[in-house]
């Protein structure tokens, strides 16, 4: 069982930026914990890719996010981040952190909501 934490999201204006944290209940990028990410949800629409990132990867990101938002990690804290700058109304959501196992079981936060408005 891995447990996660978002924390980070708020209202923010256009233009703005907003880090975004995940706390794991374990190292992030080992053997055991290979992939995370973070992924959205607006309402009414499904939930979708925004980065992720395998230990022996690249870090993919989603098309609507290049240029903008970075993903990066602490390990020794346990901690996955997203920096997201330069954000947009469109950009509101509900942000989730996902990891997954060696066994390729998904976890995910409860989430934190991101609101971009004027």
């Amino acid at each position: 069982q891995v447990q996660l934490a978002e924390s980070g999201g708020g209202l923010v204006q256009p233009g703005g930026s907003l880090r975004l944290s995940c706390v794991a209940s374990e190292s992030p990028f080992t053997s055991r914990l290979p992939v995370m990410g973070w992924y959205r949800q607006a309402p009414g629409k499904q939930r979708e890719l925004v980065a992720t990132r395998h230990r022996n990867g690249p870090t993919k990101y989603a098309d609507f996010v290049k240029g903008r938002f970075t993903i990066s990690s602490a390990p020794n804290k346990n901690t996955l981040y997203l920096q997201m700058n330069n954000l947009k109304p469109e950009d509101t959501a509900v942000y989730f952190c996902k990891a997954k196992t060696y066994a390729d079981t998904d976890y995910w936060g409860p989430g934190t909501q991101v609101t971009v408005s004027s």
